[in-house]
């Protein structure tokens, strides 16, 4: 009688049981039986939350990275109030509530402490939204990448201020609507030429480490907090999350959108060591920015501006000359990819 048949599973890059089959080296964290669950079951995100996704995986991956030895500090915005409501958490790490302003502040605090205490085991991650990251504590922020403090920060990047009521920030994409950019005018929705890139700001600090992630891609996730955990001084993460709510889509379709982005070229995924780019995500299959914004109720008067009989052709343009942009500076087009868009 011959032996048990040898099953070969094709789709080794995915979340599901068959994941455990593989060796402990490539399954990925959350496949792992072992994995923490640093954000818990409980928590009041809304269906489809790009962000509650984002953090459970990196905030994992790190946790797995620092061996259980993590301590967080956690701006306000979204994610502290569906994980937090008084006095409840959803948290199963050391964490702490800081204001919108000052989440990498209160972390160079806690690395301090540590090294102060001589415990080089325990490492020190901050985390917030786009409001609280690229706008309210973007000043506190650059004093921790130009004192090179031992904290890793990451940025979950919904493009608005969306606990408040989906106000613009610094992160808002042209021509978007918000509640403080409403779709009314000869240009509605957010203008173009505002607010700022801060992956690219965070590379100008020459800090060890800086990489954008989307929740596209877990095992890029995963990978990048991994990577970025094995250096000590400042290090920031700038990860894509998709809200239904404030963007308008479905809650089914969060990382179908999330993966439109980065297959435009709006939003590049790339890593850095030190002000360089040492690597970068290649679109696979290359889509015109106008597919991505068809799926978002928030770039709905691109497609019906009555004072253009229809379609704003000049400013779906705009965004697509930011796409290109983007591919040329990145280099994120490679050469197969190319033939295709050119056949």
């Amino acid at each position: 009688m011959s032996g048990p048949q040898r099953v070969k599973f094709y789709q080794t890059g995915t979340f599901t049981v068959g994941n455990r089959l593989l060796d402990i080296s490539v399954r990925s964290i959350q496949s792992d039986a072992d994995r923490h669950n640093s954000l818990n079951s409980g928590h009041r995100a809304c269906q489809g939350c790009g962000e509650a996704l984002g953090a459970r995986y990196a905030l994992d991956a790190a946790m797995h990275a620092a061996r259980g030895q993590l301590v967080v500090a956690n701006a306000t915005g979204c994610l502290e109030v569906f994980s937090t409501p008084y006095p409840e958490s959803s948290w199963r790490v050391a964490w702490l509530h800081s204001l919108f302003a000052n989440a990498s502040s209160v972390a160079t605090g806690m690395a301090a402490a540590m090294k102060v205490k001589g415990r080089t085991d325990v490492r020190v991650v901050a985390q917030g939204g786009d409001g609280g990251t690229v706008d309210i504590g973007f000043g506190c922020l650059s004093g921790m990448f130009e004192r090179n403090d031992d904290v890793l920060y990451i940025c979950y990047d919904n493009e608005a201020y969306m606990n408040t009521g989906v106000q613009r920030s610094s992160a808002t994409p042209p021509a978007a609507r918000t509640a403080t950019t409403p779709a009314v005018g000869p240009e509605p929705g957010n203008v173009f030429g505002q607010g700022k890139n801060v992956p690219l700001i965070a590379m100008a600090h020459g800090i060890p480490y800086v990489a954008t992630a989307s929740v596209a891609d877990l095992r890029d996730l995963e990978y990048k907090v991994a990577r970025a955990m094995e250096f000590r001084g400042a290090r920031y993460m700038h990860v894509h999350v998709p809200c239904p709510l404030g963007w308008g889509t479905p809650t089914s379709d969060t990382i179908k959108v999330a993966r439109m982005a980065v297959e435009c070229g709006l939003f590049p995924i790339v890593e850095a060591e030190y002000g360089e780019i040492i690597g970068r995500r290649e679109l696979r299959q290359r889509i015109p920015v106008d597919d991505y914004l068809r799926t978002q109720s928030r770039f709905a008067h691109l497609f019906s501006s009555r004072h253009l009989g229809g379609r704003d052709e000049a400013r779906i343009a705009q965004m697509q000359a930011i796409a290109d942009r983007n591919i040329a500076r990145f280099g994120l087009m490679s050469a197969r990819t190319a033939e295709k868009v050119n056949a």
